[in-house]
């Protein structure tokens, strides 16, 4: 008898992953941040592309744009891993590979996060001395 429901008779009552909401959230504002952040950063690099590298270590120490690049870094890095985490979920079917790919995914992406936020804090803090 079950190949005589509709498609919403089928779905009714079998629930959400319960996630989606908290995704799409997650993704919408990194996507504005990231619009404001990048523009910020485009304007940053074409003015800081006459000064040099102890210009751009000098800059880098203000502690504004230190923090917008860290905010840069993070909100590129989240919504990355969000995004690829979509497309992984939407187009791997086999559940052994999808998982793989998330766990990969993860990986990549918070270790690329943390790896570039010791990188732009260590030249901040230190001036640029190694």
């Amino acid at each position: 008898m079950t190949g005589y429901r509709t498609p919403l008779g089928r779905a009714r009552g079998l629930g959400s992953a319960k996630d989606g909401v908290g995704r799409f959230i997650s993704e919408r504002v990194t996507s504005v941040a990231l619009l404001f952040l990048v523009i910020w950063g485009v304007r940053s690099a074409l003015g800081l592309s006459r000064a040099g590298y102890a210009g751009a270590v000098h800059w880098l120490a203000s502690p504004v744009n230190a923090a917008l690049m860290v905010l840069l870094a993070v909100a590129g890095f989240l919504h990355m891993q969000v995004g690829m985490a979509v497309v992984v979920e939407d187009y791997i079917e086999k559940p052994s590979t999808k998982a793989v790919l998330l766990l990969i995914n993860a990986f990549v992406c918070w270790a690329g996060l943390a790896l570039t936020v010791v990188c732009l804090l260590k030249v901040a803090l230190s001036g640029g001395g190694a």
